[in-house]
C-alpha cells in the first residue's frame, strides 16, 4: 500500500456503469484505505451524494441515464467535494466543458491505477491543505457581514446561505483573505488548482464569473470582485477604496 498519509478513511463515491471498471477501481481504492461507495446510475449517485456525503467523487461522463457534465453542475448545489472525471472523452473541448461544469480534474480511460491513486490523493490533500492554511476558527473565515465556511462549502451573507462549488469557494476564500490587493489570474490558478500545466487562465475567468453570479456581486453589493487592467482581480468591501 502506498503512503497516502492523512487521507485514509476518506469517503469516495464512484459513479460508473462499466461493471469491470467499477469493480477494479473500488477494490483498488479500498485497498488504499478509502471507504468506497459505488453508484451505477446518476439517480443512485444523487441519493448517495446526500446520504453518503463523499469526500471526493469519481464521475464517468457517459452514464446510461444522463450526462456526467450535467450531473456535475447539478450536484454542485449539494456538495463542494472535489470531482474527478473518469472518461474516454479526451478532447480539449471535453476537458474544458468538464472543468467549466464544476469538475476539479480529468482522467482519461484507460489509465494506470497508480495514476488514479495519485489523483485522488492530490484532490483530497489539496482541500485539506487549503483548509488548514486558510482556516479561521475551525475552518471559518469571518469578513462581516460574510462568513465563509471552508468545511461545508457554505457562504453566509446577511443571513442568506449560498452553496458554492469547491473551486468557487477556494477562489472566494483566497481573494477575501487578500482583500484590497490585486491577484493575477496566473496566481489564482496556481493557488487554487495547483498543477496548472493543462489549464488556461480562462478557467479562472469562467469560475470567477460563476462565483460572482451565485454571490450576486455587483457594484452596489456589500462585497465585490473587480477585474483590473492587468487581467487580475481585486476583492473589496463597499467601504474599501481599491486603486486600479
Amino acid at each position: 500500500m502506498c503512503d497516502f498519509a492523512g487521507t485514509q478513511g476518506a469517503k469516495i463515491l464512484i459513479i460508473e456503469d462499466d461493471q469491470e471498471v467499477l469493480r477494479n477501481n473500488k477494490k483498488h481504492l479500498e485497498w488504499e484505505g478509502y471507504i468506497v461507495y459505488a453508484a451505477e446510475t446518476l439517480n443512485d449517485a444523487k441519493k448517495a451524494v446526500a446520504s453518503f456525503r463523499p469526500s471526493l467523487i469519481l464521475l464517468d461522463v457517459q452514464m446510461p441515464d444522463g450526462s456526467g457534465y450535467d450531473f456535475c453542475e447539478e450536484i454542485r448545489l449539494m456538495t463542494a467535494s472535489p470531482i474527478i472525471y473518469l472518461t474516454c472523452r479526451d478532447t480539449s473541448e471535453d476537458i474544458i466543458r468538464g472543468l467549466a461544469a464544476g469538475g476539479d480534474d480529468y482522467i482519461t480511460k484507460p489509465f494506470d491505477l497508480r495514476v488514479l491513486s495519485a489523483k485522488v490523493y492530490a484532490g483530497l490533500r489539496r482541500i485539506m491543505d487549503y483548509n488548514a492554511d486558510r482556516s479561521r476558527g475551525a475552518g471559518i473565515i469571518e469578513i462581516p457581514p460574510m462568513t465563509i465556511n471552508m468545511l461545508n462549502g457554505n457562504v453566509i451573507v446577511d443571513g442568506e446561505t449560498i452553496q458554492l462549488a469547491q473551486k468557487e469557494l477556494q477562489l472566494l476564500a483566497y481573494l477575501a483573505t487578500h482583500a484590497g490587493r490585486e491577484v493575477s489570474s496566473r496566481h489564482l490558478l496556481e493557488a487554487v488548482w495547483g498543477d496548472t500545466s493543462d489549464i488556461s487562465t480562462g478557467t479562472v475567468k469562467k469560475h470567477i464569473y460563476s462565483l460572482k453570479k451565485k454571490m450576486n456581486f455587483t457594484d452596489e453589493s456589500a462585497f465585490r470582485i473587480r477585474s483590473t487592467r492587468n487581467k487580475g482581480y481585486v476583492f473589496s468591501k463597499l467601504m474599501d477604496k481599491p486603486e486600479w
